[in-house]
């Protein structure tokens, strides 16, 4: 979080309030209070208390009743708090009541998760998305930001006769803004669709030689970034902090079988997720979109567990990723001590593969699971070449996975172990000499494929061309 030098002397203090309309949400209420709390103290602020307010029906001016807030406000006034800060989205007109009777700074979930990612951004793209995402916020509140600040221009006319008619109001200033406003966001719309524009160029140009690409999505903090770093060897920045990520970053997984794997890296979600920023986003979250399948990563020692797996499904599904294959990865299992926990978790992701990335355990499995994504695209195969063909070693360097060199004596060719799409293998078939199941490779390494039962028969024709090839 942040160091206790960095701090201010003193650190600002809030009240949180959470407001609810149904008693059987009472719990799922209380459970985003928590959430709430942990965003605000991401921001540096101090939480003193958290109220969860139950309202029989809304109330247009304050949202819960007149009575309760003023109640509300009483109270952040004996905890000495500087602000409020409100799980529910206020409306501008409510936000601005607010201010106005408790003398105190009033925001919300959505404001509070935008200051995140303000602080957050790190690389140009980034910073655009979270300026538009602010931009649309605050449109329809720069009345309470100006309100003091009307600027009329009035004057004299020169009609017949020198008469006093007034030329009009002129500009004020709630309007100069608000066109500034729009002209900024029309303009932040502009770049991004360049951004979406660049990307596509660069997808295309990866799809001319592809290579299976697989997207970490998930909860914040739920250790996708680790999960990058410990498959890769990057050193992507991962920390124990909320929307630790908010760009997308690509790096390469070599797989067992000898198969290449891209892997991106995604910003983190969030119940209540502004839909702003999921629209300002789009253009890092497509990535899962392009996707060849998703690896959906999730906290199992976190208590909303479940609800941070029904978040993520329900970003993906406005998304149009929510039918992507999927491997579930329930990490920091070593920190689920509890084995009943354990079971129920087992239990409700009966797919879902184990993991500490923390102390490795369940990682290779996990690797193998990968592995296992992409039997379809590639075969482990056996070949003998002429020294006539060093074209097609080179072929076989440059389009798929060369395992192994074993060059014959004589000068009479050479033996190659290789991994190649199977959409190449038209180019080779007649120097087969052992077609191997690629399952093995995904759960032993290489060599361990050459197994007796490990393999199957080459076609009549390929066995008559690899005789044939045979000194």
């Amino acid at each position: 979080m942040f160091d206790i030098q960095d701090k201010p002397e003193r650190v600002e203090r809030a009240l949180l309030i959470a407001v609810y309309f149904d008693r059987r949400e009472q719990a799922e209420t209380e459970a985003l209070l928590v959430e709430l709390a942990e965003l605000v103290d991401t921001l540096g602020i101090q939480v003193v208390r958290q109220e969860a307010v139950f309202v029989r029906e809304i109330n247009k001016r304050y949202l819960t009743g007149k009575g309760k807030a003023h109640e509300l406000m009483e109270l952040a006034r004996e905890e000495q708090c500087d602000c409020l800060v409100f799980n529910n989205e206020l409306l501008p007109a409510q936000q601005r009541v607010w201010e106005e009777e408790s003398k105190l700074c009033v925001i919300d979930r959505h404001e509070v998760i935008l200051d995140i990612f303000n602080d957050r951004a790190q690389t140009s793209e980034a910073r655009i998305q979270v300026e538009l995402a602010r931009l649309e916020y605050s449109l329809p509140r720069l009345t309470r930001m100006w309100a003091h600040l009307d600027r009329q221009r009035g004057g004299t006319g020169g009609g017949k006769g020198g008469g006093g008619a007034a030329r009009g109001e002129g500009e004020k200033q709630i309007e100069v803004d608000r066109r500034l406003a729009h002209q900024r966001i029309d303009r932040l719309k502009r770049e991004l669709a360049a951004v979406r524009k660049q990307r596509e160029t660069q997808r295309k140009e990866r799809q001319r030689t592809p290579v299976p690409h697989a997207a970490i999505v998930g909860y914040t903090n739920a250790g996708k970034s680790s999960l990058l770093n410990r498959l890769t060897g990057s050193d992507v920045f991962a920390a124990d902090m909320l929307f630790a990520t908010l760009d997308p970053t690509t790096r390469r997984v070599e797989l067992p079988d000898g198969q290449t794997l891209l892997m991106t890296d995604t910003v983190g979600f969030v119940r209540s997720l502004p839909h702003g920023l999921v629209e300002a986003f789009k253009a890092t979250l497509e990535e899962a979109l392009h996707a060849d399948f998703l690896v959906h990563v999730l906290d199992a020692s976190a208590d909303d567990v479940f609800a941070h797996h029904r978040t993520t499904m329900a970003v993906l599904e406005e998304l149009g990723a929510h039918d992507k294959p999927v491997v579930t990865v329930l990490n920091k299992l070593d920190l689920v001590t509890d084995p009943a926990r354990r079971r129920e978790l087992q239990l409700h992701f009966s797919d879902a593969l184990m993991v500490s990335l923390k102390t490795d355990e369940g990682v290779d499995p996990l690797v193998n699971a990968l592995t296992d994504m992409l039997l379809d695209r590639v075969r482990r195969l056996e070949l003998r070449l002429p020294m006539t063909e060093m074209a097609l070693l080179a072929f076989l360097h440059r389009e798929g996975k060369v395992l192994s060199e074993h060059y014959l004596e004589n000068g009479l060719g050479v033996e190659v172990t290789a991994v190649l799409p199977v959409r190449l293998m038209s180019h080779v078939e007649g120097y087969v000499i052992d077609d191997q199941d690629p399952t093995p490779a995904s759960i032993a390494p290489p060599q361990a494929a050459e197994a007796p039962g490990a393999t199957e028969p080459a076609g009549d024709e390929g066995k008559a061309r690899a005789s044939a090839a045979q000194p």
